[in-house]
């Protein structure tokens, strides 16, 4: 990884080498924005000398809309139920002239949204996400990306889909209650009120989860405890999930139970593939695309990358693996500089991460670290670049 970068230097001769900073978010402490903020100026405090060019990542979770418009476009706001169905004003993006809608799943149905006492997924329901949507589509747009990270349902997608004019009812003809407990009672599916429009809206959903919508690995079972779920709601929640997903094959003759992907937010991306244009594709791919990484890696000699913690599942796909996967085709080495290392160093290593190394310098409680995020990413950025300067001797 030295080598590489030092190499990058004797090529440029006298000119500025350059360094990209593109970091995701560190949950609960900093945006994806003020985590490449921080470590840009801890690399310029080095006095190495490089170029530093910032630019936030995603990977469909939290920060991806701060991410597409790093770029430009326009943030919208809009009136939306958080949820459990109290008022808010949420927001979303549009990029490409418009044409193109970012959701940020979370800014209207998420976890933060919600006190740890509230968190409840047979109450919480997705419907403000589908209000965002339907702002969207009165607006013209002709494509909706999605990012399913950070979710506090496990609906199905269906408190969405109502808000876009599904209507769910019980067997007296009434509307079911929202959240996953309401699921219990659905009997029929009326989509006679869904928007024509849609058909001529590509939704995109931004997500790296591959799990199923039902089963041992699927949305309830893996996803509904991160969401408050208990053992025993666990299991009511999957027996709602699967009446929900039975009553859509009887009646659309869609089998979605099994799809792969389909479990991401609590089964979201499964609801919505039942109504909707809709397909899965990796969130971080869908930013790197979007703000052209590939031309900025081109020139560069060193990406850095950050996130609050990598583990396993940061090799499923997750924001610093893309990226360090793009720059390795570029021949750029990858440092990744997280609050937490819970993985193998050798596997990230082979997965294309060249190093890693933990921002928290000392024991601390984690109340502690997330409170000084910013100062901690800094000094451990400086560090970085003390040791990026022995390349040249300095």
């Amino acid at each position: 990884m030295i080598e590489a970068f030092a190499g990058r230097f004797v090529d440029e001769g006298l000119r500025r080498v350059k360094i990209l900073v593109a970091s995701g978010a560190f949950k609960q402490s900093l945006t994806a924005a003020q985590a490449c903020a921080a470590i840009a100026r801890g690399l310029r405090e080095s006095g190495l000398g490089a170029a530093v060019e910032q630019l936030p990542i995603a990977d469909g979770g939290n920060g991806t809309l701060d991410a597409f418009l790093a770029t430009g476009g326009e943030r919208v706001s809009v009136p939306a139920m958080d949820p459990l169905m109290r008022p808010i004003d949420a927001e979303y993006g549009l990029i490409d002239a418009g044409r193109t809608a970012v959701i940020e799943m979370a800014l209207a149905s998420g976890l933060e949204l919600l006190a740890p006492s509230e968190l409840n997924p047979l109450k919480a329901t997705t419907y403000g996400t589908g209000q965002l949507m339907a702002d969207a589509l009165a607006r013209g747009v002709e494509r909706i990306i999605i990012g399913l990270g950070g979710s506090a349902t496990v609906d199905g997608g269906m408190g969405c889909l109502s808000a876009l004019g599904l209507r769910l009812l019980d067997a007296d003809g009434c509307e079911i209650s929202p959240g996953g407990g309401g699921l219990a009672s659905l009997a029929m599916i009326d989509a006679s009120d869904l928007d024509d429009g849609w058909r001529d809206v590509e939704i995109v959903i931004a997500s790296d989860v591959e799990n199923p919508t039902l089963g041992e690995r699927g949305a309830a079972r893996v996803f509904g405890p991160q969401k408050g779920a208990d053992a025993a709601m666990v299991g009511e929640l999957e027996r709602n999930l699967r009446h929900c997903f039975t009553v859509v094959h009887e009646q659309l003759g869609l089998d979605l139970r099994a799809v792969k992907g389909g479990g991401a937010a609590g089964a979201f991306a499964a609801g919505l593939m039942a109504f909707l244009n809709c397909r899965i594709e990796p969130g971080i791919d869908l930013v790197l695309a979007h703000n052209r990484f590939r031309d900025r890696l081109a020139s560069c000699a060193l990406a850095v990358t950050g996130e609050g913690q990598i583990d396993e599942q940061t090799l499923e796909g997750k924001g610093p693996l893309g990226l360090s996967k793009l720059a390795s085709e570029y021949g750029v080495p990858t440092i990744a500089l997280v609050g937490g290392l819970n993985i193998d160093d050798r596997a990230l290593h082979e997965a294309g991460v060249q190093a890693a190394f933990s921002i928290v310098d000392k024991p601390m409680p984690l109340t502690e670290a997330l409170a000084n995020a910013d100062e901690l990413l800094r000094r451990a950025a400086l560090r970085l670049g003390y040791v990026l300067r022995m390349t040249r001797g300095d």
